[in-house]
């Protein structure tokens, strides 16, 4: 090998080091919260207070996932019925709402549509924080705080997942087959129904994905909106639990055990699902 040959090979190989070092460095960073989740699950109280989390003894996940649903009368099992309720059929709704609403900014010309769409983007970059009073006086004048629906209807509405609708719409439904249904005489409703929904299919797993995992972990709304302990979603219980450990400390075994819990739904949404949202990440790449 030549010289010239060496010299450019160098900056190659130091260039795809550097990139190995940057890409393990992120896995662990991924993957050692949830290793130690997974350990501290399996250890009772004071294991966990003397960070003996590798010693194969006090080994107590099956105490832990007892404890965990009978601690204050089975509050977590509700709990967890009710994240999954705001979740899964939240974002259900949520996806179809947003994808509905992609496909019509997309596919249909009305007046000031793009200054419309405009708005979308911009509440994109609005923090949710920055809504929850409004939602909550909003909320109030209709008499729903404190209720299901406090949480539940402000979840279905995502202006980030209309532009993915968009996005979506134009990548995978062609303008000729829209034309083609209608000329066999399906109205718009039958067209978007059976022709388009269809072919939106990996869009829309994309949507509720994001949606699933936005309203999964979503704490401040609930903690505005919420008194009533039996309508707490998962996360919001977990800090009630989390802050009470400080003076009780028989509470830490069962946030443990409940944040890893609390972490596998999404785990299994992903990797039932995942054939869908990488195909669903690909629309409009390639024409």
């Amino acid at each position: 090998m030549s010289a010239a040959d060496s010299s450019l090979l160098r900056p190659r190989l130091l260039g795809r080091a550097t990139v190995n070092v940057v890409v393990a460095v992120s896995v662990l960073y991924t993957l050692l919260p949830v290793l130690w989740l997974v350990l501290a699950s399996t250890k009772n109280r004071d294991a966990l207070f003397s960070s003996d989390l590798l010693s194969l003894s006090d080994f107590s996940l099956l105490q832990n996932l007892e404890d965990v649903f009978a601690m204050d009368g089975g509050l977590y099992g509700r709990w967890y019925v009710n994240s999954l309720l705001y979740a899964v059929l939240g974002a259900a709704v949520g996806a179809l709402v947003s994808v509905a609403c992609g496909y019509a900014f997309d596919k249909y010309r009305f007046r000031h549509k793009e200054k419309l769409f405009g708005l979308v983007l911009a509440a994109v970059m609005v923090p949710q924080t920055v809504l929850a009073l409004p939602l909550y006086l909003m909320a109030s004048e209709a008499g729903l705080v404190n209720t299901f629906w406090a949480v539940f209807i402000p979840v279905l509405f995502n202006p980030f997942g209309v532009y993915l609708g968009r996005i979506f719409a134009r990548g995978y439904v062609p303008d000729e087959v829209l034309e083609a249904a209608r000329v066999d005489g399906a109205g718009e409703l039958t067209t978007y129904a059976r022709v388009a929904l269809r072919m939106l299919g990996p869009g829309l797993i994309t949507v509720f994905l994001f949606q699933l995992t936005a309203i999964w972990n979503n704490f401040f709304l609930p903690m505005v909106m919420l008194s009533d302990q039996d309508l707490y979603p998962v996360s919001l219980g977990l800090y009630q639990w989390n802050s009470s450990a400080s003076v009780s400390p028989e509470y830490y075994p069962v946030v443990i055990m409940g944040s890893l819990l609390a972490v596998l739904p999404l785990i299994l949404a992903f990797v039932l699902l995942q054939r869908f949202w990488r195909s669903g990440l690909t629309a409009g790449a390639v024409k």
